[in-house]
C-alpha cells in the first residue's frame, strides 16, 4: 500500500535562515508585474535591484506591484529581497521554514500570510503541500513559491486583459484572488477524490479481497492529509473576519471593503471541510460494507458446510453401526441388506434436503 509522504523536517530556530523544503533543483525565477487601471507592465526573470528600483519608485506609487518568486532554495537570495524590502528577519525564516503551519499575521504596515496549497500527484496515491507566502506592504504583494505551478495563470490573464475589477483593486485584493486560487485547487482535488471514492463504494459490493481495504485506507490517508492543510488556514481566515466584525483594526492592511471577500474565502473552507467530512463518512461506509459483505459471504460458506456436514452425519452413522462386522448382526447376511440400506440412506437424505428448503435455510 502507498503511503502519504509527509515530510518531515527537523526544527528550525525561529531567526535561523534554512530551507526546509524539498524543491532545490530548478532555478529561482522571478516575475514582476505592475498595473492600474489604464494599464500594466510585466517584468520576467527581472533582477532583484530592478525590481526593487521599480517598486520603490516615486512615479509608481499609486500603482500596484506585484512581485513573484519561484523557488525558495536560494537562501542568500531570499534574505537579500527580505533586506531590501525591510522584512523582519524572523519573516525571512517563516517564508524559508515550510513545515510551519498556515498563520495570519500583521506587523505595523506589513501583512504576512503563509499557506499550504496541494501539489498534483508526482506518483499514484501519494499527496504533497507546498508552502506559499505572500507578504502585503504599501502597494506592493509579494508571493514566494516553493516551485513553478500555475496557480495564477488566470490572474495573470486578468492583470493582461484588464477584465474584471482586479486592476481597479488594492493589492489586498489581489491577495483575495491567490487564495481564492488556491481554495479553488483544494476543490479540484476534492472533487478527484470523490470519484475515486464513489468508485470504492460501487467496488465495496463485489470485491472480498483484502486488498481493497488497503485502498480504502490509502484514499482515506489522503483525505485526511487535506484536512489538516485546510484547517489552519480556515482558523486564519476566521481571525481575520471576526477582528473586522468586531470593529477591531488588526488587519489595517486589508481594506474595510475588502474584508467581505475574506469572509468568503471562510465560507470557502467550511465548504471545504464540509465536503472533506461527507467524504470520509462514505470511506467508513464502504469499509463498513465491505467487512459486512464478507461476514454475510462466510456466514453463507458456514451454512453450507453445515448443512453438509448435517446430511452426512446420519449416513455415517448408519455406515458406522454396519462396518462393525459383529456375528451377531442379522442384517450383514440379509440377501438384500445392502440395496435397503442404500435406499433407506438416500430416502433420508432427500427427507433432510426437503426439511431444510422448507425452513428456507439455503
Amino acid at each position: 500500500m502507498k503511503k502519504i509522504k509527509y515530510r518531515k523536517v527537523r526544527a528550525v530556530q525561529t531567526n535561523y535562515l534554512e530551507y526546509t523544503g524539498k524543491y532545490t533543483q530548478e532555478p529561482v525565477q522571478m516575475q514582476l508585474f505592475v498595473y492600474n487601471e489604464n494599464g500594466f507592465k510585466e517584468y520576467n526573470n527581472i533582477p532583484v535591484e530592478n525590481a526593487v528600483k521599480i517598486c520603490k519608485d516615486e512615479k509608481l506609487a499609486t500603482d500596484i506591484k506585484w512581485f513573484n518568486i519561484h523557488g525558495l532554495h536560494d537562501i542568500n537570495l531570499i534574505k537579500q529581497i527580505g533586506d531590501l524590502f525591510g522584512l523582519e528577519n524572523f519573516v525571512v525564516g517563516d517564508i524559508l521554514n515550510t513545515s510551519r503551519r498556515t498563520r495570519v499575521e500583521e506587523m505595523e504596515d506589513v501583512l504576512f500570510f503563509s499557506v499550504k496549497s496541494v501539489l498534483p500527484e508526482e506518483e499514484e496515491g501519494i499527496m504533497a503541500t507546498e508552502q506559499i507566502s505572500f507578504v502585503l506592504k504599501d502597494e506592493i504583494i509579494i508571493s514566494f513559491q516553493e516551485k513553478k505551478s500555475d496557480y495564477f495563470t488566470h490572474i495573470r490573464e486578468r492583470i493582461r486583459t484588464g477584465v474584471g475589477m482586479l486592476r481597479k483593486k488594492q493589492n489586498d485584493y489581489l491577495l483575495y484572488m491567490m487564495l481564492d486560487a488556491i481554495m479553488e485547487n483544494f476543490f479540484v482535488t476534492i472533487e478527484k477524490y470523490e470519484l475515486k471514492i464513489e468508485h470504492l463504494n460501487n467496488e465495496a459490493k463485489i470485491n472480498y479481497k483484502a486488498d481493497f481495504l488497503n485502498e480504502v485506507e490509502s484514499t482515506k490517508d489522503n483525505i485526511i492529509f487535506l484536512k489538516r492543510a485546510i484547517i489552519p488556514l480556515k482558523d486564519a481566515l476566521y481571525n481575520i473576519k471576526t477582528e473586522n466584525e468586531q470593529g477591531n483594526d488588526d488587519y489595517e492592511t486589508i481594506n474595510n471593503s475588502t474584508h467581505t471577500y475574506f469572509s468568503r474565502l471562510h465560507h470557502k473552507c467550511l465548504e471545504l471541510l464540509d465536503q472533506i467530512e461527507y467524504d470520509l463518512a462514505s470511506l467508513d461506509s464502504a469499509s463498513n460494507f465491505h467487512f459486512s459483505a464478507q461476514s454475510q459471504r462466510m456466514n453463507q460458506i458456514m451454512k453450507t458446510l453445515t448443512i453438509v456436514s448435517v446430511v452426512f452425519i446420519p449416513l455415517t452413522f448408519i455406515v458406522g453401526v454396519y462396518g462393525m462386522n459383529f456375528d451377531n448382526m442379522p442384517e450383514l447376511h440379509t440377501q438384500n441388506g445392502y440395496y435397503v440400506t442404500l435406499v433407506v440412506m438416500i430416502v433420508l437424505t432427500a427427507f433432510m434436503v426437503y426439511y431444510f428448503k422448507r425452513k428456507d435455510w439455503f
